[in-house]
């Protein structure tokens, strides 16, 4: 079954789970506000996505905005930047779907159409 870590009140993750549920898709929500990734989860996301570190922040979040990350990351190593990731759910970007052998980040259709058949 399909794992879907998102905040369930984000426009994008609502669109996400419609996705889902018209392709008859089963998964599991977890919520990343209340339930959020702990450093082992985010490493081990990140490694299955591909995708490089900074990607996994959500940088339209007011929390990112606030803590002027922007600058910020550059300077950053991998392991400061999992952990502030793992401090609050609502600097990670969303939703992530969480698969047999894959990770998406973000919702991307095709993406996510060419990986869920």
């Amino acid at each position: 079954m399909l794992k879907m870590v998102c905040y369930p009140r984000c426009t994008t993750c609502q669109r996400a789970m419609k996705w889902l549920s018209e392709r008859g898709e089963a998964y599991e929500v977890r919520d990343i506000k209340e339930d959020r990734p702990t450093e082992e989860e985010l490493r081990l996301w990140h490694t299955q996505s591909g995708m490089p570190m900074r990607k996994l922040f959500n940088t339209s979040g007011l929390l990112y905005r606030s803590l002027g990350l922007k600058d910020r990351l550059a300077g950053m190593t991998e392991e400061e930047m999992l952990a502030l990731l793992s401090s609050d759910g609502m600097l990670i970007k969303r939703p992530i779907l969480i698969g047999d052998g894959f990770v998406l980040i973000g919702f991307k259709e095709a993406q996510w159409d060419e990986r869920i058949k």
